[in-house]
């Protein structure tokens, strides 16, 4: 009895040796945190790329059943937005930082012109990195708004924004009303993840227009008389955007310039914004691949 009591003895931990133990699970844990962290980030920016694909493949299922033509993709906001409220539309949803019903409804998605063509699945609108609230929204509890992706303005029928064959916002670029007008399907962007100040309807626009005399283009003076941003890609993936082409393949485009990334935050954005030298790179990446001219 007095050896096995020993051999009992001998066999426990001392409170040194746990607390040695702790230390060294502490230590690992820490050195493993920063890569478990980069990973997770990783694998929501695959889901988000999946999304935008998937939206991507929607419109083109969507126009195989329209004799091409592309759905509509109409401006929502400012006068007179209440006319082209419709579930003819690709969403029909406007986002905003009150508590309006439309960040919640899911029916504003899943019953507008694409709803039908990605399985009438609502999670593909969001971009699992966008959990953004306003104080009035976390204060009622919710988790997210619905969606955070946008369409490119210069794909689908604008309805009076480009009855006249051309979009008004950018009159020198074509305007794609069918999807066999899209001659460079690999490098014409349809959906992006949009910044979520940016981000109300879903009808993502920038105006380009040539530089005026003296205006400062290509140096570091402000251009904001001819270039300015007046919507703004996402940057939820480590300084990046997720695209979806019209060629059905989505990918990750790294921004360059810092004022292009803005806290994703509400309220961060200030647009319009104005395009300086150290942006431009980015600004014309978003422009050439938006359409081409005319």
């Amino acid at each position: 009895m007095t050896i096995f009591a020993n051999r009992s003895h001998r066999s426990a931990f001392t409170l040194v040796e746990v607390l040695v133990v702790i230390a060294i699970i502490a230590v690992i844990a820490a050195l493993l945190m920063p890569a478990l962290s980069k990973a997770r980030e990783r694998g929501l920016a695959m889901v988000c790329l999946s999304n935008t694909k998937q939206l991507a493949l929607g419109l083109v299922l969507y126009a195989d059943d329209h004799d091409g033509v592309l759905p509509y993709n109409l401006v929502m906001t400012g006068p007179p937005s209440s006319a082209n409220r419709t579930n003819l539309n690709w969403v029909n949803n406007v986002m905003s930082w009150d508590l309006s019903t439309d960040n919640t409804n899911l029916a504003t998605i899943r019953q507008a012109a694409l709803g039908a063509y990605v399985s009438g699945s609502p999670a593909v609108y969001r971009c699992p990195s966008d959990r953004v609230l306003s104080a009035v929204q976390s204060a009622a509890g919710w988790d997210s708004r619905i969606r955070s992706y946008s369409m490119n303005a210069l794909v689908g029928n604008a309805g009076a924004s480009s009855s006249g064959g051309v979009n008004v916002n950018d009159p020198h670029y074509k305007q794609f009303f069918k999807l066999a007008q899209i001659n460079r399907p690999s490098e014409i962007f349809v959906f992006l993840d949009e910044h979520p100040d940016s981000i109300d309807d879903g009808y993502f626009v920038n105006k380009e227009s040539p530089p005026a005399p003296g205006s400062g283009y290509g140096s570091s003076v402000s251009t904001s008389t001819t270039l300015e941003w007046t919507d703004l890609p996402g940057s939820y993936h480590n300084r990046s955007a997720a695209f979806s082409f019209a060629d059905g393949h989505s990918s990750l485009h790294r921004w360059q310039g810092s004022r292009t990334i803005q806290p994703s935050v509400p309220s961060a954005a200030n647009l319009p914004m104005a395009v300086y030298q150290e942006d431009m790179s980015d600004f014309q990446w978003v422009m050439e691949h938006m359409s081409t001219e005319n």
